[in-house]
């Protein structure tokens, strides 16, 4: 699992990174504000998200078999394309119903930090 969490990590960071730079250049004077707003939304979390990939993918060198990071990893990955990615369909499509969505993805992350928190607990000292 870690190096697809490190894989899946690189990839969400540097779509975001691409993200960024679309909404920023392409976008920035075709979109409402208050569109773009949940663009940068979405890319600002989808950054977090991949850098605590990113660490969970790290710390599962160490500790391969933490049932927890595991769980952990796979939440941030559900959570990232869960949240961010409806936040996108909102903003670039305005598809409404993806509206309902964005509240699971961001159970989805929250979950994934309290799997990392019970992981970090259970470490020996």
């Amino acid at each position: 699992m870690t190096k697809l969490f490190l894989v899946l990590a690189a990839i969400t960071g540097g779509t975001a990174v691409m993200m960024g730079a679309f909404a920023a250049h392409a976008l920035k004077a075709r979109l409402e504000p208050a569109l773009l707003a949940t663009l940068k939304t979405g890319v600002d979390y989808q950054f977090y998200h991949a850098l605590g990939l990113m660490g969970v993918a790290l710390l599962l060198r160490h500790w391969p078999s933490n049932g927890l990071l595991i769980v952990a990893g796979s939440l941030l990955v559900l959570g990232i394309l869960l949240f961010c990615g409806s936040l996108y369909g909102l903003a670039l499509l305005q598809w409404r119903w993806l509206g309902p969505i964005t509240p699971l993805g961001g159970m989805c992350f929250i979950s994934a930090w309290a799997c990392i928190l019970a992981a970090a607990l259970r470490l020996p000292d």
